[in-house]
């Protein structure tokens, strides 16, 4: 689907919403108040089960196990890394599941051959390696070792100090992904719970900033009542609005839908 224009699009949301969608900043958010909620999380984490099944299970709770690891944070850095595409490709060159950066990040965690790299188990695992690495670093702090698993420790202080905005960012994100793991299907003690449905999906627009993407699904999400609005930060840069379908129904609904709505 093309890209909507500005013009058509303030049309649709109405003006009310324009000049949050054109702010050149978004709402700010309180790094104490999401690292309260790391440590909530942390908490529980291990007893923790998804409310879904998500593409390759077995190499998540392999890798759970391996390593000690919450099953669900996993689930949740794929989900924002790369909504568990094993070919994702960044134009920094991580790739994969986990998107791990090649060469360097690749080659510190043994692995050596790209081929490595591209496969989906082996992928999730040094991925979950390399988590295990950084809480040890940052002694059990979530927020901190997601926010060096995207910006890098060495951007990342250890004993306390203030983070970049942009890795404040990414623990938020992972942790808005980490509420989907556990509550998007539902109730995660259900006998069987729903398949994921996310690599089922139709892309409405693209946004340079995420709280645009985030705003735009938040006062689009009522218009299509069942059917799931979400965002992810692309792989080549900025953000995609999609909305999810699960079945052939909820696709051509969801087609038509968009077409109503000029996204056609």
């Amino acid at each position: 689907m093309k890209l909507i224009s500005v013009s058509l699009l303030l049309l649709c949301l109405g003006a009310s919403w324009s000049a949050a969608l054109l702010a050149r900043t978004g709402p700010a958010i309180d790094p104490a108040s999401l690292q309260l909620r790391w440590q909530d999380y942390a908490a529980t984490a291990l007893q923790a089960k998804p409310s879904m099944v998500f593409p390759y299970a077995a190499c998540f709770q392999r890798a759970a196990t391996a390593h000690a690891l919450p099953e669900t944070l996993l689930l949740a850095v794929a989900r924002g890394e790369s909504n568990f595409e094993p070919a994702a490709r960044s134009r920094a060159n991580a790739i994969g599941l986990m998107q791990i950066l090649w060469p360097v990040t690749a080659q510190h965690l043994g692995l050596v051959q790209l081929s490595e790299v591209l496969d989906p188990c082996t992928n999730i695992d040094a991925g979950a390696r390399y988590l295990k690495e950084l809480l040890a670093r940052y002694d059990g702090d979530l927020h901190r070792s997601l926010a060096a698993y995207n910006y890098g420790p060495a951007r990342i202080p250890v004993s306390g100090g203030p983070l970049p905005e942009g890795a404040v960012w990414y623990s938020a994100y992972i942790l808005r992904h980490l509420d989907f793991v556990l509550h998007g299907g539902g109730a995660p003690d259900l006998e069987t719970p729903p398949p994921y449905a996310g690599g089922d999906r139709l892309f409405v627009i693209h946004f340079s900033r995420p709280y645009r993407a985030a705003a735009f699904v938040k006062n689009l999400q009522s218009d299509f009542g069942d059917l799931r609005l979400d965002w992810f930060r692309a792989t080549a840069g900025g953000f995609d609005v999609v909305m999810l379908f699960a079945s052939a129904d909820e696709r051509t609904r969801g087609q038509a839908l968009l077409e109503r709505l000029g996204f056609g």
